[in-house]
């Protein structure tokens, strides 16, 4: 059963009764299953005021007891997980099985974030004076706005507010109004979990009005922002006219460079899950196949003979491998994308079909031998959608590869121990993962290049993205 979805404000919980509201849809079903509550603009000044309000006593809170609320919280989630699961395949359609593993990472994201917080310690530096003494230390940075995306809807929300709460910093959170039960989960949980009233605010609403009503305050010293360049590029024009620091995870290409010693069966066998993960709306989905010429027809045959076997399905059917697109407009986009590769000389091997009579479904797709001048070789699809071309020479690869603005995640696959070594350091992206599919971990670096951000939502970089330092210079006599 999907709850309705309130407001958290200054520690209160303000429900869907006598305001606006909007609907939530199930993209399984297209059915609405649920509301959330609409922040109006004085909510929204609320929020913003208690996170300042509650700023000072939280920074002065013990690292180690900011680290145990943290804690406790995701115990609770854990605890919850049952339910929880089931909000997140509603609102989200990923399968069941899925939804589980989120709630259990996203926990397990939390602890390690919290251990950073105790951890911050700053440095004592040399000095040419000898009765002096200079130090570095390290301060939160203030309250926070952070904007969270829909694919991701408990991950994403959880490590942003983690690593600020970790930092001692309180945050105002505009999660996405497509998929709101699983951050009020969140919010639930830190609640839960002693969380003093204040220190974090959740709002949904009008994206364009939330945005500028917590940029422009005063009141926020930083911005982070999980979602697509477009939007980002605006959000990050917007805190430069306000000179605040933004910190911006966006979207992804990503190439899979697949020489001819890969091992074709463990490539297969990956290339399938990652691809049908989150229905291919990850933005560190693989994409882009560069195969060498001499093993591309047999890799294709592999694999679009296991992507024609997916079964795709309710996230709620066992059987179903693959549940639904997340929204009307995800679906509409694929069949363009397609067509435009289709006529520009691509062959079309698996998928390429969608079934939006019940709800958002699209057949697992693979067009091969894709021209550079096809759309999908440059823009993400965000959906169940993988390409190939292929090549002969390393030099030529890497130079497509790293040909598009995107820079956040690559794939390797070989046996060479050389070519381990020399072809990720030449790959223009902020993470490299070789001879698996997949990128981070709970307690590692998250984050890209060029315009697919800056800043890490991941490890103890995570945490340092919410503090500032300060020199300390003092005379001993």
């Amino acid at each position: 059963m999907y709850p309705d979805s309130p407001l958290y404000i200054d520690g209160e919980w303000i429900g869907t009764a006598d305001r606006s509201c909007l609907a939530v849809e199930d993209p399984a079903t297209r059915r609405t299953i649920g509301r959330v509550a609409v922040a109006t603009d004085s909510d929204i000044r609320s929020a913003i005021a208690a996170a300042e309000r509650s700023f000072d006593a939280w920074r002065a809170t013990s690292p180690h007891t900011r680290a145990a609320i943290l804690m406790r919280a995701a115990d609770i989630l854990r605890s919850r997980r049952g339910e929880i699961a089931s909000s997140m395949t509603h609102e989200m359609g990923k399968p069941l099985v899925d939804s589980f593993d989120e709630v259990d990472y996203t926990a397990d994201i939390i602890d390690s974030l919290a251990t950073e917080a105790p951890r911050r310690v700053g440095a004592v530096l040399p000095t040419a004076y000898a009765d002096g003494r200079t130090m570095v230390i390290e301060e939160p940075v203030g309250p926070v706005a952070a904007f969270t995306t829909w694919n991701y809807p408990l991950t994403v929300p959880g490590r942003k507010v983690a690593a600020a709460l970790a930092a001692g910093c309180t945050v105002v959170i505009k999660p996405a109004e497509e998929t709101p039960a699983s951050a009020v989960a969140l919010a639930r949980a830190l609640d839960d979990a002693g969380l003093p009233a204040g220190v974090l605010n959740m709002v949904f609403g009008d994206p364009a009005a939330i945005s500028h009503a917590l940029i422009t305050s005063p009141s926020i010293r930083k911005i982070s922002f999980t979602g697509s360049t477009a939007v980002g590029r605006m959000l990050a024009g917007s805190a430069a006219e306000e000179v605040k620091p933004i910190m911006l995870e966006l979207g992804g290409h990503a190439p899979v460079l697949v020489f001819d010693d890969a091992d074709l069966d463990r490539l297969v066998d990956g290339a399938v899950g990652s691809k049908l993960h989150n229905t291919g709306q990850s933005c560190g989905s693989p994409i882009r196949f560069f195969v060498h010429e001499s093993i591309h027809d047999e890799f294709v045959r592999r694999y679009a003979a296991a992507l024609d076997a997916v079964r795709v399905g309710s996230g709620f059917d066992d059987a179903s491998q693959m549940g639904p697109l997340a929204s009307r407009k995800r679906f509409d986009a694929m069949q363009p994308l397609i067509d435009d590769a289709v006529s520009r000389g691509a062959t079309l091997a698996a998928g390429g079909t969608g079934d939006d009579s019940e709800g958002y479904f699209w057949r697992p797709t693979l067009l091969t031998r894709v021209p550079e001048d096809a759309q999908l070789m440059q823009v993400e699809p965000f959906g169940p959608i993988a390409v190939t071309s292929t090549f002969t020479d390393e030099d030529d690869a890497i130079a497509r590869a790293n040909s598009v603005e995107f820079g956040l995640a690559a794939y390797l696959f070989t046996e060479s121990a050389e070519r381990i070594l020399r072809v990720p350091r030449r790959l223009d992206v902020g993470m490299v993962t070789i001879n698996r599919f997949g990128v981070g971990a709970r307690d590692t670096f998250f984050g890209g290049r060029k315009k697919s951000g800056f800043g890490s939502e991941g490890g103890q970089e995570a945490v340092e993205e919410y503090m500032v330092k300060k020199l300390i210079s003092q005379a001993l006599s």
